[in-house]
């Protein structure tokens, strides 16, 4: 199997994974916002994102003079951390899919600073000692208070944005029987006109409440903060799971058993997920979650819109998360969670994509610049502290 050696390597590691799940989260809010049911949209990126584990394992889990290798390790009796590795699967599972209902009601950026943030306050910290403080605390833990700092300015950032957005939606009466271009309010002031409806304006917000699947206006932004907060507790928990199924730090392997390799662990991590996942959303076809319409398998089979961009995002997430874990077994888990600064390059795609935070108050903006230099200074603070595993 292909080892990282050096610092250097497993930093490389980190800043390509943060890229990849970065961006993945930006494809899934996509599919959305045009309309598909996000069951449909979590069944094909299930599919790609075990397929990343697989092929992972078969090509680097085999390349290389280390042993043992993956196939070898299938067989052997190592059963107790295959289910750390599986646990850590469920709760990623649970966390992703809450994440793509929360992504509706706050938004991709916030939803990202908020579970990125509670995932490295907790499970940076738990990473840290059960790595035997491979990382040097004096640098880690300011950037975990960094990352702490980060989600308040996100929760800042989203009130402010709801409330610009409500200020812009006063003249509105209907969603249901108004149209955007018939309500009587200044065109120079609420994007309405000829031909599209431009990004941030009262038009717009209306133009994307109709075309997406999950209906927002109207409901308690309480619900998407709550399940943003419950997918960041999810998120917490499957480095740890993770890394007590490859360095096996409670002694659960009997004598003689070698610890389970990354890309072995990786797997089994990636079939729990994708059973998971599989199961639930199979349930929410046919008895769907805060009013989405319901739907059927023959019904997913026959939807091929944005079919593709699904299939690229469970790729990209499958590849950067086994890029994180290749990262973190070599320089300690603790600096991997560098990653989850993904918010970086979320907030970029959702400005790009979306529009978020477009025509928005100056306190907004303010707010949204201060989040986004705190991650910063975590990425580098976090990625200094880098360890190594001996």
């Amino acid at each position: 199997m292909y080892m990282i050696e050096s610092k250097g390597g497993a930093i490389s590691c980190m800043l390509l994974a943060l890229l990849f799940l970065g961006t993945w989260p930006a494809i899934m809010t996509l599919t959305e916002r045009r309309g598909r049911l996000p069951q449909h949209t979590y069944l094909d990126y299930t599919i790609t994102n075990l397929l990343a584990a697989v092929i992972i394992a078969f090509t680097l889990g085999q390349i290389g003079p280390s042993r043992p290798n993956f196939i070898t390790q299938l067989s052997q009796d190592n059963w107790q951390s295959v289910m750390f590795a599986m646990a850590g699967g469920i709760v990623l599972s649970l966390g992703n899919l809450a994440t793509q209902y929360a992504w509706a009601f706050v938004g991709l950026s916030v939803t990202e600073v908020i579970t990125a943030s509670i995932t490295v306050v907790i499970g940076t910290t738990l990473n840290y000692f059960l790595d035997d403080r491979i990382n040097r605390a004096e640098v880690l833990f300011p950037g975990v208070a960094c990352f702490l700092i980060a989600v308040c300015f996100g929760s800042a950032v989203h009130k402010s944005n709801a409330a610009d957005n409500k200020s812009k939606l006063q003249g509105f009466k209907s969603l249901e029987t108004t149209s955007s271009f018939q309500v009587e309010i200044d065109p120079a002031d609420s994007g309405l006109g000829k031909g599209k409806a431009k990004e941030g304006t009262a038009a717009y917000l209306i133009e994307l409440e109709k075309q997406r699947a999950i209906k927002v206006f109207g409901k308690s932004t309480i619900i998407g903060l709550a399940i943003t907060f419950f997918a960041g507790i999810c998120f917490s928990l499957f480095s740890p799971a993770f890394n007590l199924a490859t360095n096996d730090q409670w002694h659960t392997l009997k004598h003689g058993v070698p610890k389970l390799n990354v890309y072995t662990a990786f797997f089994y991590f990636s079939i729990s997920a994708f059973v998971l996942a599989l199961i639930l959303n199979i349930k929410f076809l046919y008895w769907p979650i805060l009013g989405l319409p319901k739907s059927s398998f023959k019904a997913y089979l026959n939807d091929w819109n944005g079919r593709g961009w699904s299939f690229l995002a469970g790729f990209l997430c499958g590849f950067g998360n086994g890029l994180q874990f290749m990262g973190g077994q070599a320089a300690g888990y603790a600096a991997a969670d560098a990653v989850q600064a993904l918010p970086l390059v979320s907030t970029f795609w959702g400005i790009l994509l979306f529009g978020e935070y477009r025509r928005s108050s100056r306190r907004t903006y303010v707010l949204l610049i201060s989040m986004l230099f705190m991650f910063i200074v975590a990425v580098a603070v976090l990625m200094a502290s880098s360890g190594h595993r001996k």
